[in-house]
């Protein structure tokens, strides 16, 4: 049997004032075909498992380009032509192929390109044929459209957010791809637009409940896989938004039927699956309040997984000014700052400006007298699967009682051995304010005693009525 298998994707926050470039790409993961490492990466988990399912099995594998870049503004057209076309380029050497196994994210926007993985699908089909089985993994986080469900075979999407189960998704799409090959189902789809945007952390319910249900039905009673997507609120395309999924072998109208079933319960939940949001202060104050520690704030807003800076001021400057100590705050992106503390070294005490460079929804620069506690060249941070999310040069400055991580890479909080790599005691602190949505939780709910999720201005925020949208379909509760 002959797989080709590769991986491009990013996530694309359309109001972000960053454009994603190629060297966003190759600053992150850029693995041309044949030197994808061993071990699963954001887009290579499919070419990972099935480098593992086919050798023993004597697969005759031809493994293409895999690249993802950290969550950014629109992509730029040079850098998706680019990416997009050594992608295909590495199929066409490797033609004639069975199956075609992608990891993709479903919410990647590029200049010219509102729907960049239904293009790559659509010229991945014209390529390889109607008979040959194309499958693709995606983060729930995906602007689902029906260009891409018509290209594909399979479309798997992540079910957990923070997403913990990448490997587990993409082995699910391995064995129900090779099973199409071999002709023992016959996958049909089913889409369902619920018009509403909501977040499922599957951390909670009604979201953890929701998403071991629909688990429980794969498998049976015809009933192949089911998949919802979240969709991404920053990303201002037409299909945005979130949808239902499911595949049923060989019959398209069970399929529709429990995927209008499943949306109209998630439907049902959507006031339950909002995320109760507080202002900054609101949320000092709680955390505050609350006996004990630490306690851990999300600093949503300027979330760099949803393609914010992460440079942001206005939590750090509440801090300050309310003389609130024993915190711990990052990670903070600013690789100006981190060079002068390098430069500085451990146990220096002086005036730096932090943050604030990228834009108004950044807020202003904080002025104020940092000691150097900690450096570490080239850290590497325990991302997202347990992939490796290289951070860059990092530096830990302290503030009136504050601990700050700065970075040289822009990315989100996702392990608390971003901290401890440079010596950040978390338990000992009252507060942690970190930069993520959600991602943070599988590893920081380790330390915490309590989460509290601030919303506020950003280029992430969660109140999406301050977004100027002029491409998405409306009705699109809450909007």
């Amino acid at each position: 049997m002959r797989v080709f298998s590769g991986g491009l994707g990013t996530e694309t926050n359309t109001f972000a004032p960053m454009p994603t470039s190629l060297a966003s790409f190759r600053d992150r993961d850029y693995y041309p075909a044949g030197t994808h490492p061993d071990s699963v990466t954001f887009a290579g988990a499919p070419l990972y498992v099935a480098r593992l399912r086919g050798k023993p099995l004597g697969w005759e594998l031809h493994e293409g380009m895999v690249s993802s870049a950290q969550p950014g503004g629109i992509t730029t057209r040079a850098a998706y032509e680019t990416l997009r076309d050594e992608l295909l380029a590495d199929l066409r050497r490797a033609l004639p192929v069975d199956i075609v196994l992608l990891g993709l994210h479903g919410a990647m926007v590029a200049d010219g390109y509102d729907d960049c993985e239904g293009d790559i699908l659509a010229r991945v089909r014209e390529m390889v044929g109607p008979g040959v089985v194309v499958g693709a993994e995606l983060d729930p986080h995906a602007h689902l459209t029906p260009l891409m469900v018509e290209q594909a075979d399979v479309l798997v999407l992540f079910k957990e957010y923070p997403h913990t189960d990448i490997r587990e998704r993409a082995e699910e799409l391995v064995t129900l791809c090779v099973a199409a090959h071999e002709g023992r189902i016959a996958p049909k789809a089913a889409l369902v637009d619920c018009e509403m945007i909501v977040p499922m952390h599957t951390s909670r319910d009604p979201a953890r409940g929701f998403v071991r249900r629909i688990q429980e039905m794969e498998g049976r009673d015809g009933i192949l896989s089911i998949s919802v997507a979240q969709g991404f609120a920053t990303g201002d395309v037409p299909e945005m938004g979130t949808k239902v999924l499911v595949y049923s072998d060989g019959d398209a109208g069970a399929a529709a039927r429990l995927a209008r079933q499943l949306a109209d319960e998630l439907i049902g939940l959507r006031e339950q699956l909002m995320v109760p949001y507080r202002s900054i202060d609101e949320a000092l104050d709680e955390a505050l309040a609350f006996e004990g520690g630490p306690v851990v704030l999300a600093d949503r807003p300027d979330n760099p997984g949803s393609g914010a800076p992460g440079d942001s001021t206005f939590v750090l400057r509440r801090l300050l000014e309310r003389g609130i100590d024993k915190v711990a705050l990052g990670p903070l992106w600013d690789p100006v700052a981190v060079r002068i503390a390098f430069d500085a070294q451990p146990g220096a005490t002086l005036p730096m400006r932090l943050g604030g460079k990228i834009g108004p929804l950044s807020g202003d620069p904080v002025d104020t007298t940092c000691t150097v506690k900690a450096l570490k060249r080239d850290l590497v941070m325990t991302g997202l699967s347990g992939a490796p999310a290289p951070m860059g040069d990092c530096a830990l400055v302290e503030a009136q009682g504050i601990e700050i991580v700065l970075t040289s890479i822009r990315n989100q909080a996702i392990n608390v051995d971003l901290f401890a790599q440079l010596d950040c005691d978390l338990p000992a602190k009252k507060i942690v304010v970190v930069k993520s949505a959600q991602h943070f939780y599988a590893s920081f709910s380790t330390v915490a005693r309590h989460v509290i999720y601030v919303g506020g201005r950003g280029v992430a925020t969660p109140d999406w009525k301050t977004l100027p949208y002029k491409k998405i379909r409306l009705p699109k509760w809450p909007l």
